[in-house]
């Protein structure tokens, strides 16, 4: 789908230069808490620091978007972003790597950025709109991983500007997402809320308002909410509010329940039989 065509295209392209200012504005930050360290560290040292804080971004924005973006959308949502990323820091880069610079490299370089996004961060469950313990463990790490590479472990100081700045962009990544249900969205959602003919040539009058969905990756289990963008848009603040608790709480209780029984002797069968959380 082209840019013009994808109702998402300008909050990808707002979320990708949110997150390629942050990552360099966080890269300043955690020099300015380690001063020393700061002034021995080479620009493959900053370069390494400025993809960890792309990491920790790309995981934020998609545990956030499962709350935004209609489920069957968020893959397409966060290709996207990633196609967007790259953009945006091919422009950023390009005065510094010179015309005949292979931008391949950064596209490799986002690639595997998103990979190791995944296998060092997924394995935390916890949901971004509530704190928790998974949460503040989640940031502990990656505050000690940029204190690790910049030279400063275990220091503290680094480690409370990394995790400041990662929680600090949460409320702009929310604000962004919640655009992409209104707006040029709307094109897309407008025939999803229409009810579709049902078979005899009778009106359906069936729309899927909720979705619940479990996923397994190994050993771990993930499960995530999704409303209709038209539906959400409809709330007020704090019939939203009081939806987005509710619908936190029975996540949880039907992704320990899919759990138990995604690892029981009896799973095959079930999950032939159609079973979903």
């Amino acid at each position: 789908m082209s840019a013009t065509q994808d109702p998402y295209a300008a909050t990808l392209r707002d979320l990708a230069s949110l997150m390629v200012a942050v990552s360099g504005e966080s890269v300043t930050m955690v020099k300015r808490s380690a001063p020393e360290q700061a002034m021995k560290i080479k620009k493959s040292g900053e370069w390494e620091i400025y993809l960890e804080f792309l990491k920790l971004l790309f995981n934020l924005a998609d545990r956030l978007s499962a709350h935004y973006i209609p489920l069957k959308d968020q893959p397409l949502f966060m290709d996207g972003l990633v196609d967007a990323v790259t953009q945006q820091l091919k422009n950023v880069l390009a005065p510094a790597l010179g015309p005949d610079t292979d931008e391949m490299e950064v596209v490799l370089a986002i690639g595997q950025t998103v990979g190791q996004s995944r296998e060092r961060y997924e394995r935390f469950k916890f949901l971004v709109t509530e704190d928790s313990k998974q949460k503040d463990e989640y940031f502990t790490v990656f505050g000690e991983t940029i204190a690790h590479l910049i030279g400063a472990t275990g220091s503290g100081m680094v480690i409370s500007s990394a995790t400041l700045c990662g929680n600090a962009v949460i409320p702009a990544m929310t604000s962004l997402l919640e655009s992409a249900t209104s707006g040029a969205a709307q094109d897309r959602t407008a025939a999803a809320a229409t009810p579709a003919p049902a078979s005899g040539g009778k009106t359906g009058n069936e729309i899927k308002l909720v979705s619940v969905m479990s996923s397994i990756h190994g050993e771990e289990i993930e499960t995530r909410w999704g409303l209709h963008p038209r539906f959400r848009q409809d709330l007020k603040p704090e019939q939203a509010q009081e939806l987005n608790t509710l619908m936190n709480r029975v996540a949880h209780i039907l992704g320990a329940r899919y759990a138990s029984v995604a690892f029981s002797p009896g799973w095959a069968a079930w999950h032939q039989q159609g079973g979903t959380a």
